[in-house]
């Protein structure tokens, strides 16, 4: 079956099963396991689905996902389509610096985004202290609240409202922009009823994508809402688990599927209104011609760059500042400066040192079997188009598109017993948190790969098969040089993305597989932040040094591969 006429290897068959078997195994089978689970409890508890809806707990957590969801998009969309308007629309200077840091945020981890605004603004922040606005030690940080979680939501997602709708407006045409103009109409007018309706398809899409990565967020709530008890379905789910292992697993697949229902509910609610009109144009054209600010582009720019000093500069300075006093609480002088915090976190705790080892093995290997595997994907899913092809497209976005904590209890509930056959147990082990995290990033590497391959000429191809050469010379040599730098800079975001990870590894993790997000969440909930502090602000150094590297051969890519390039 696996052979040609000539008694030699079909690659082309062999291609196909293997990214048939690549699909099951990353994407259906979780989810597949998952719907089994809530069907057919298979672990003691054959009422969790009525013992899970009966209580009022889940509800409650209900109601605060579906609060923080929809305040934290509908600030994320006001934050990212203000700013997305202002670059692109108008002739700022220093575009790509602003466009860089602005973007920053969005590959920060959130819980290191959420333990920066919390060290900037408690009665023990060194920032506070310094400038003397320092409530007294023992009130109440104000970010433990539902605004706190829906303001952080907002900050952490904006950027990603800001690049979907940016996108949009590269499309805008010239032509109807400069009718509206020279028929008389303002440039509010013309933003109010050509502009705005027209990205109305990228302002929706990106409020869909957006509640779907609030109402799964784990970090920010787990940070600023379990001090408070406001528990949302994420981090309910956490301490169900936490309490209970395994026993409840039944209980915590259903509430996985809830937050899956509420997300796709989002997605269905954001194809509903889509179309219900046609935003369609006839034509295409250079971009609009960006708007002369005048005597307001001081102001603007300006305004952008206490924007940014407001998102980020102003987090990490409080995430530096705690790292370098000697003790929680203690003011910055030349007396209480140290590095101890640093000293400790790498060289003498061991669970630091540890887990910075299995967040880097872990995020290097993603990426790498990540890139490995999206050049033969990309080549099923862009140049074998078929229904089957279109499903597999699909199917590997799922584990993405759904929120992380749905992936995680899939996880668990698919290896919670040894592997058919070979008896391999990877519960309980780095082996699974590998499995979830090629399951939810590998369309990382494989979206650009796809932008990559639209933009080659298939001819080349197709030569070298008239040739003689096999699918496999044809991939060494042609495809996977050509595809490349777009597929590796997929594996770049892949190791930011997977670095500090939290919302699978939480729920996944145990004794000697810690990554880095969940050594930063231990310090924080046990009273350690000058410690997490430290940590995060190691974090969050890698991550930009990673950033600035992957400029030096963004020349060499397509457009939109790298978020954060101009």
């Amino acid at each position: 079956m696996l052979k040609n006429q000539e008694g030699g290897w079909d690659f082309d068959r062999v291609l196909t099963l293997a990214v048939v078997a690549i699909v099951l195994l990353l994407s259906i089978m979780p989810m597949f396991r998952l719907l089994f689970e809530v069907a057919v409890p298979s672990s003691g508890s054959p009422g969790a689905l009525g013992k899970t809806f009966s209580s009022s707990a889940t509800w409650t957590a209900t109601l605060h996902s579906l609060q923080v969801g929809i305040g934290g998009t509908i600030l994320a969309v006001f934050l990212g389509t203000s700013v997305a308007l202002i670059v692109g629309l108008t002739a700022v200077r220093g575009r790509s610096v602003f466009v860089f840091l602005y973007v920053t945020p969005l590959l920060i981890a959130p819980q290191v985004t959420a333990l920066a605004w919390l060290q900037l603004f408690g009665p023990a922040s060194p920032f506070l202290k310094l400038i003397g606005m320092a409530p007294a030690l023992g009130s109440r940080n104000p970010l433990y609240s539902t605004t706190g979680i829906i303001v952080l939501l907002g900050v952490q997602y904006g950027p990603l409202v800001f690049l979907m709708v940016r996108a949009g407006l590269r499309k805008l045409p010239r032509e109807l922009v400069e009718a509206g103009s020279s028929s008389g109409a303002g440039r509010f007018t013309v933003l109010r009823t050509i502009i705005l309706p027209l990205m109305m398809p990228s302002i929706i899409g990106a409020a869909a994508l957006t509640f779907v990565s609030c109402v799964g967020n784990f970090g920010i709530p787990a940070f600023l809402g379990i001090p408070a008890n406001y528990l949302v379905l994420p981090t309910l789910i956490y301490q169900k688990l936490a309490g209970g292992g395994p026993t409840v697993l039944s209980e915590v697949a259903v509430l996985s599927i809830l937050i899956g229902v509420i997300a796709m509910t989002g997605i269905f609610a954001q194809e509903y209104v889509s179309r219900r009109r046609d935003y369609r144009i006839v034509s295409t054209s250079l971009p609009a011609a960006p708007y002369d600010l005048g005597k307001f582009r001081l102001v603007i720019e300006l305004l952008m760059m206490l924007v940014v000093i407001a998102v980020l500069g102003l987090p990490i300075l409080g995430l530096v500042l705690t790292s370098l006093v000697s003790a929680y609480g203690a003011p910055l002088t030349l007396q209480t400066i140290t590095l101890a915090n640093y000293g400790f976190v790498i060289f003498e705790h061991g669970a630091t040192g540890r887990a910075f080892f299995n967040s880097f093995g872990l995020s290097l290997t993603t990426a790498f079997f990540a890139v490995m595997i999206a050049v033969p994907l990309a080549y099923m899913v862009t140049w074998r188009q078929s229904w089957w092809t279109r499903i597999i497209n699909l199917s590997i976005e799922l584990p993405y598109a759904l929120p992380g904590v749905v992936l995680a209890i899939a996880a668990l509930l698919l290896f919670l017993k040894p592997l058919p056959v070979i008896g391999v147990q990877i519960y309980n082990t780095i082996w699974i948190i590998l499995y979830a995290y090629l399951a939810r990033f590998l369309v990382l590497a494989l979206r650009p790969t796809v932008s990559g391959l639209h933009q080659i000429d298939r001819s080349l191809e197709e030569a070298a098969q008239v040739a003689g050469a096999g699918l496999i010379t044809r991939m060494r040599t042609i495809i996977f040089p050509l595809v490349a730098p777009a597929t590796i800079a997929g594996g770049v975001l892949i190791f930011l993305t997977a670095f500090s990870e939290l919302t699978v590894s939480a729920l996944l993790w145990a004794s000697g597989s810690e990554t880095i997000g969940v050594v930063i969440f231990s310090f924080e909930q046990g009273g350690d932040s000058n410690y997490a502090a430290a940590t995060s602000t190691l974090t969050v150094a890698m991550t930009f040094t990673l950033m600035l590297l992957t400029n030096l051969f963004a020349r060499h890519l397509p457009n939109g591969v790298l978020p954060w390039r101009d």
